[in-house]
């Protein structure tokens, strides 16, 4: 049987000067092959062509084009159409979990921090409860900032960062944010957080703005070395 090749993992990243966690959810808190993401970006296209009346095709190019411009799809559906902005994030985040499952890995990496732990995402709160719910981790996490939080703005817009340390109370210099997208990632940098790019594709980026790299979070987490811990 031929082994399954090994992802790239940066191992042992000095993290003994953060004081808080923050993290995306969808693709950084459980691995993208679970797909969840795809079905809700498949649910996006379904309600952009009841919305829109384009063919599947042009109101798929039309919300990678969304994407893009805003963000997220919902930006471009306000500022362009009359939608609901409720409606929406119910509707198209109503996806089966059943793909997600407790990992234990990921677990014991997040209960060795030191500090609380919050969830930064673009998805909608109840969403976020969900995903928190399946992975069996809601207990770990100190807040929670959806969407409706960022008033339908998303990251990586600037004031929806401000809204989030502003809710949180979290200073920036002394917090690590993880995250699977590298564009969320410049403003937190700017902001003087320390990043850390998480996925099959982050050893791939060059951005400057990422300070640390992991292909899994379970085991960046298990070997980072963490404040109190001796070098």
């Amino acid at each position: 049987m031929t082994a399954e090749p090994v992802q790239p993992t940066e191992l042992g990243a000095d993290l003994r000067h953060v004081r808080s966690w923050i993290f995306d959810l969808d693709d950084t808190l459980y691995p993208p092959e679970r797909q969840i993401l795809k079905r809700v970006s498949e649910r996006i296209g379904q309600f952009m062509v009841r919305t829109t009346g384009l063919p599947l095709e042009e109101a798929r190019a039309l919300q990678k084009r969304y994407l893009m411009d805003h963000g997220a799809a919902l930006g471009g559906l306000m500022k362009d159409y009359t939608i609901d902005p409720e409606v929406f994030l119910a509707e198209v985040h109503d996806v089966p979990l059943d793909d997600l499952a407790p990992d234990e890995g990921l677990r014991t990496g997040l209960e060795r921090l030191k500090g609380p732990r919050y969830v930064f995402t673009n998805g909608s709160t109840r969403h976020g409860e969900r995903v928190l719910e399946q992975l069996g981790i809601s207990d770990l996490f100190d807040g929670l900032f959806a969407v409706e939080h960022a008033r339908l703005v998303p990251k990586p817009h600037p004031d929806t960062f401000a809204r989030m340390l502003e809710m949180f109370r979290v200073d920036a210099a002394s917090a690590a944010f993880f995250e699977d997208t590298a564009r969320n990632l410049e403003h937190a940098k700017e902001l003087g957080m320390t990043t850390i790019l998480v996925g099959p594709q982050a050893f791939e980026a060059e951005a400057p703005f990422v300070d640390h790299r992991a292909a899994a979070l379970g085991p960046f987490l298990a070997t980072a070395i963490l404040p109190g811990d001796a070098r």
